[in-house]
Formats: structure tokens, C-alpha cells, sequence
């Protein structure tokens, strides 16, 4: 973080300090939140959560070499008080991204925001210094934790920013105000709790509103190719730049296909040139995400050559996003367990095909969460697209939402035994490793809640026969 003393941080967030015998002493470390991260000229950040409260760990940091606490009580050793933690820390950040002067991307969208995150930052660092949400910490206290972490170096600060409701965008972009703003998609993501579609919208498109005109360097990244992203360019004062495969997009693909191993390639167009890209990553709907980052890439001056070799280069910087490994017996697994939605589940279904090509694929899948009145009607087709895709076996795992998934297959002609429903993770591994042969390929996908990633570590554990825990 930008040093600040500790006066000034509670000036900043309007705290009173306790037990502090020299208020000039500088925070010269990160700001954390977990008490095992606390290290020397660190700030410890002390919330109250269901099961631990950080005040208890107070003297631990310290002790750790943290300079202070910043808490809602007095806690024995340095400490800065607020009334509310969560907004001392979100004003906190506020004055480090305005000192910073570095330029703010911030995106937003119901499916791929990780993955193009990761795509942008690795774009990014081969022009400047660049700081990016890690995994996916990207609410009220992920998103601030994650620009305190920024320093007198970094040019570019990469944010993801998630939303439950209308409102909630606005409020990060109020913490953390974006120069850039990117708009992936308008998906069925948390529609049980948004209520439908234009609901999504409307909370997504809180980010292009913040953004400032213009004039001002405002600059709105919209997806051509997804109507009510589109229509978003009505809401905002920014320039508006569109991205997509449709002839309208100022960055756009053309000649879309697939290698052999299933990763997309394409030749990508920018107005100030274009070049081949050729990525590391597995299905075609990172042609999408790829050409999400090369338009703001494009807008932070780097050339159509350039983007094009780091978009080549790239990974994948989050664990269970499409992770391919192959075992020694040559069974490829694809753990893509750390979320669902109704459109990632199908696109990596999509991708298991074209990673299976003549081999036997295996769809492990289970639940996909918060769909409200759309849960049957979304599993329901999800389970009839592994069967028009001839997936080799649909193994639905868990509760209700599986049997929906099951059923969904067996109504579009899954009627012998390329489907089964299991009950839970444990049953899945046993039918697997009774059944898996060399040159499978098994994907593995679930909201995380589900905790299928544990089915992905158990296949590929060659030979173990330990159990794995199902949440």
C-alpha cells in the first residue's frame, strides 16, 4: 500500500485512535484481513463474522509486527475505531486509488469475469506495473483489499466486480472509481435473486454509469454480440467501444475454430491492426473474453501485435477454471468446479466435445445455484445438451437439481446408461474409477457451493482409494 501514517488513516476513515504512542508511525505493509497474512508494517482489518471474530487476533498481529488494528472497539493494542469497519476500509481505499493516479479497469457481467480478468492483467503487465483482483474477491471487502495492495509502481489496477442486487456495483464503483469500464455479458447468474434479465441489467449497467465522460478519458467496453450489454451505450457519457464477432465491433474475431486440442484460435481485428491469436486456454467462449481484454488493452495504447502474443501466452491465474491435466494412464480431467451458471455450464460442455474428439467424454456436473422459478427449466436443458452434443456419459451428482439434469437427458433420448444420477461426490468418484478408461476425458463443474472440485483431486490421485468429502 501507499504509506500512510496512522493519523492520517484515521482522519481518513474518521476512526479514533486507542493505545497508539506515536500516531506518524507508517503502515509500510499490506492491509490484511486473516491474522495468519499479518507481517511486519502491516494493518490488520478486524471484522466480525459468523464463527470468528478478527478482534480476538488482535494481539496476535501485533505481535506479528502489525502497526495497528483497525476495529470497532478498542482492543488493548494500537488501534484505529470506526463505527463501521467494512466502510472505514472502503474509504481507506478511496484515498489510496485517488493518490495512486494509476488507471482504474474495472468489469463486471454474469459468467467469464475471472477468466478475462486474468486475460486483461496478463495483457497489462507487459505494458506497466498492473495490480488485479485475485481469484474471485470481488465484493465490498475483496474489491478494496485488493486496491490497498497497489503501490507508487502500478500503472494499471484491474478490478472485478461482482453483484447481488441493484446498487451493489455502484457502491464498489464509488470505492474504487473506474476510468474503464467493461461489460461482459447479461446472463441467468443470481437471476433467483435479481428477479429476471433486465434485472441483471440494470445492476451490471451501474458500472458504465460511473464511469467519467468522455472528455474526461471515460471509456465504456461493450459487448456487441449481447443486445442488453449493447444497450447499455444509452447510460453512459464515456466513449463507447464494442467488442465481439459482429461486423460492428470495433475489436472483433474472425475465422473462429478450434485446434485439435480444443483450444480457440482466431484472427483478431483492432483498428489499428490485427494478428492471429492462437490461445492456451480450452473453448471457444474465451474468444469472447480474449476479445474483452484486447479492446481495453487496445484503448491503453498496446498494438494489435502485441495483444495478440499475450493473449497467445496467457493462463489461467485462478485455481478450477477450466484446469486440464492429463494422468499418466492418458485420462484427461478438467476441473471447471469452482462455479456454474446455466451459460458456463454449456460452454464447457461445448468444450469437452472439442477437447474429446473421438475419445469418450465424461460430463460430471451438479448443482447450479440461486436460478430461483428458472432451476428446472435451466437443468432440465442443460441435461438435454450433453445429449445433442453426444457427451459419452452425463454423471448428475447430488440432490434434486441433479435429477433435473438426469431427466433433462432422458428426455431428449438418454435412455440407456449415458446417464446416472449419484448421490453425491463420494458415489461419483467410486462409478468413475470403476469405469474410466485411457484417453477419457472427464469435465467436472458445479456451483461452488457443490464442492465437486473434490471429485477433480480424487481422479486425479492415480491409484489412491481415499474418500473425498462432499459438501
Amino acid at each position: 500500500m501507499i504509506a500512510l501514517s496512522l493519523a492520517e488513516i484515521a482522519e481518513v476513515v474518521g476512526g479514533q485512535t486507542h493505545d497508539i504512542p506515536d500516531p506518524s508511525v507508517q503502515v509500510t505493509g499490506p492491509v490484511v484481513r486473516d491474522s495468519r497474512e499479518a507481517v511486519p508494517g502491516s494493518l490488520f482489518v478486524a471484522f466480525v463474522g459468523e464463527r470468528v471474530d478478527g478482534h480476538d487476533f488482535a494481539d496476535q498481529v501485533v505481535e506479528s509486527g502489525a502497526v495497528a488494528v483497525l476495529a470497532s472497539r478498542p482492543v488493548g493494542v494500537p488501534a484505529i475505531v470506526v463505527d463501521d469497519v467494512q466502510r472505514a476500509l472502503g474509504a481507506l481505499a478511496r484515498r489510496v486509488v485517488t493518490d495512486l493516479g494509476a488507471t482504474l479497469v474495472g468489469l463486471t457481467g454474469s459468467a467469464g469475469k475471472t477468466s478475462t480478468k486474468d486475460l486483461i492483467a496478463q495483457v497489462l503487465q507487459r505494458k506497466a506495473p498492473t495490480v488485479y483482483t485475485p481469484g474471485s474477491l470481488n465484493n465490498e471487502i475483496g474489491l478494496p483489499l485488493t486496491a490497498l495492495t497497489a503501490t507508487e509502481e502500478t500503472r494499471f489496477l484491474v478490478l472485478e466486480m461482482g453483484a447481488r442486487g441493484i446498487g451493489h456495483i455502484r457502491y464498489l464503483t464509488e470505492l474504487t472509481p473506474p476510468r474503464i469500464g467493461l461489460v461482459l455479458n447479461v446472463g441467468s447468474a443470481h437471476i433467483g435473486e435479481f428477479g429476471g434479465r433486465e434485472q441483471i441489467a440494470q445492476a451490471k449497467g451501474e458500472l458504465v454509469e460511473a464511469l467519467p465522460p468522455a472528455e474526461e478519458g471515460g471509456i465504456a467496453v461493450l459487448n456487441a454480440d449481447d443486445p442488453l450489454v449493447r444497450a447499455m451505450a444509452s447510460r453512459t457519457k464515456a466513449m463507447v467501444v464494442l467488442f465481439g464477432e459482429s461486423d460492428e465491433a470495433d475489436v472483433r474475431a474472425e475465422n473462429v475454430r478450434l485446434t485439435d486440442s480444443g483450444q480457440p484460435a482466431f484472427r483478431l481485428h483492432t483498428p489499428s491492426g490485427a494478428s492471429d491469436v492462437t490461445m492456451r486456454l480450452y473453448g471457444e467462449h474465451h474468444v469472447s473474453n480474449a476479445l474483452a481484454a484486447a479492446a481495453v488493452a487496445h484503448e491503453l495504447g498496446m498494438s494489435a501485435q502485441e495483444i495478440a502474443t499475450a493473449l497467445s501466452e496467457a493462463g489461467s491465474l485462478s485455481r478450477w477454471r477450466m484446469e486440464v491435466t492429463e494422468r499418466p494412464d492418458g485420462v484427461t480431467i478438467v476441473n471447471d468446479a469452482y462455479n456454474a451458471n446455466p451459460e458456463s455450464m454449456k460452454a464447457a460442455l461445448r468444450a469437452l466435445v472439442a477437447m474429446g474428439r473421438g475419445r469418450r467424454t465424461w460430463a460430471v456436473l451438479g448443482k447450479m445455484a440461486e436460478l430461483g422459478d428458472e432451476a428446472l427449466a435451466e437443468h432440465d436443458a442443460v441435461g438435454r445438451l450433453a445429449v445433442r452434443l453426444n457427451v459419452s456419459k452425463l454423471v448428475a451428482v447430488g440432490g434434486i437439481e441433479a435429477s433435473w439434469l438426469q431427466l433433462g437427458a432422458y428426455n431428449e433420448g438418454s435412455w440407456g446408461e449415458e446417464s446416472v444420477h449419484v448421490s453425491d461426490a463420494q458415489a461419483a468418484v467410486d462409478l468413475l474409477r470403476s469405469e474410466l478408461r485411457p484417453g477419457d476425458v472427464v469435465l467436472v463443474k458445479a456451483s461452488r457451493s457443490v464442492g465437486l472440485e473434490g471429485v477433480a483431486q480424487a481422479l486425479l490421485e492415480t491409484g489412491a482409494e481415499g474418500e473425498v468429502s462432499a459438501r
